[in-house]
């Protein structure tokens, strides 16, 4: 009966979110929270934000149906919810700085922790379990904020955070009712943060006809984590850990790739740029809805990944080192396909390039150019993302 009210949470939420959407729209236009074009955005025209606010109502209203209080403390996570939602959307109309946005999402991820969802303790694949008995909640506002920042990094397209965030959200259900010593309602928040994801998404598929904005951002990016904290991490199971790092690395990665880079060149993390995974593959001329294509399939695949890991007896519960083979090549095949994915994006379609190489082109080009002159060019290049254009 649980997978019913997981699958009713999910259209309810999905229906919801649709329904208003395009009156979070209107009231965005009507107080002049629009998105304009700019060089680092991929928007083509003013668009409205705040469609965060369509999606939190979504997460309430299922929430409230399907979300007992006895299994989790549905109060304080949809209350952190609406919080982190009221931050972004003040963000949307007014651009907080970037300390107030995060004094705002630690505010909401300690409405959580005090309310009890703390990570107290992981099980390590070849290690066991890890405690952290005074450590737990300071560990679990890092991650809660640091999955917000994920989230928000990932939407710089149309489509792109919502739809990632959907698929994640329905592996996580799927994955957590079969894991031991969970509250499978975490599986339930999971289902209803997919389909308030996908009701959104009709309206955010390109061509947007509204953005989520920081308000949306944020709440699916605060979902996500007390899905992880509450339903994954917690568990006993092996890959508890593997799980969550498997299904969310394509937004994990996209982030790490853009906060090594600003900090290779002494720049803030927090300063936007055009570096994430989507602008690269703009400049190599993908439309949007082909990046999203290959987001969407780069995703589908890590995520049916950790699915297999969980369901597929490649091993014998009650003998963990009694593997079956048929089995365990599946998985590895799967795993094999996932690896050749990640390096097929982040090398072929040059999500990655070499300096070293873009410095023996301009040498070909301007042999009359000195090392030293190419050196300054080449580092101004990366600097300003005009490497990936030129390159």
């Amino acid at each position: 009966m649980r997978y019913w009210h997981a699958l009713f949470a999910l259209l309810v939420a999905m229906a919801v979110a649709a329904v208003l959407t395009p009156l979070a729209a209107r009231l965005a236009r009507w107080i002049g929270a629009l998105d304009k074009p700019r060089d680092r955005g991929l928007a083509i025209k003013e668009t409205p934000r705040l469609g965060g606010l369509a999606i939190l109502a979504a997460v309430l209203v299922a929430g409230a149906i399907w979300l007992p209080g006895g299994e989790t403390p549905t109060r304080a996570i949809l209350l952190g919810a609406a919080t982190i939602t009221a931050v972004g959307a003040l963000d949307d109309v007014f651009d907080l700085p970037p300390w107030l946005k995060l004094l705002g999402q630690v505010g909401a991820a300690l409405i959580a922790v005090t309310a009890g969802i703390t990570l107290k303790e992981i099980t390590l694949p070849f290690v066991g379990r890890l405690a952290f008995p005074n450590e737990g909640g300071l560990l679990t506002v890092f991650w809660l904020v640091g999955l917000m920042n994920v989230v928000n990094f990932s939407d710089g397209v149309d489509g792109l955070a919502a739809g990632l965030c959907a698929i994640d959200g329905i592996a996580f259900a799927v994955i957590i009712f079969d894991l031991p010593n969970v509250q499978h309602s975490y599986a339930t928040l999971a289902a209803v943060t997919a389909g308030a994801s996908l009701g959104f998404l009709a309206h955010n598929f390109p061509p947007a006809r509204v953005f989520m904005g920081d308000s949306g951002a944020n709440l699916l990016g605060y979902l996500l984590g007390i899905v992880t904290i509450g339903g994954t991490l917690k568990s006993t199971a092996v890959v508890a850990l593997v799980v969550p790092l498997v299904i969310l690395a394509v937004p994990f990665l996209d982030t790490g790739f853009v906060i090594a880079k600003r900090l290779k060149y002494r720049r803030k993390p927090w300063l936007a740029d055009a570096n994430h995974f989507h602008h690269r593959m703009a400049r190599i001329g993908f439309s949007q809805r082909k990046t999203l294509a290959y987001l969407y399939g780069w995703t589908v695949l890590l995520a049916g990944l950790a699915v297999a890991l969980r369901f597929v007896p490649y091993h014998d519960h009650a003998y963990p080192h009694h593997y079956h083979l048929g089995w365990l090549l599946l998985v590895v095949v799967l795993a094999v396909a996932a690896l050749a994915a990640s390096v097929y994006l982040v090398f072929v379609l040059e999500i990655f390039k070499f300096k070293r190489a873009r410095m023996r082109q301009l040498q070909s080009l301007e042999p009359s150019t000195s090392e030293h002159e190419i050196d300054v060019r080449v580092r101004q290049e990366f600097e300003t993302g005009e490497f990936e254009r030129v390159g």
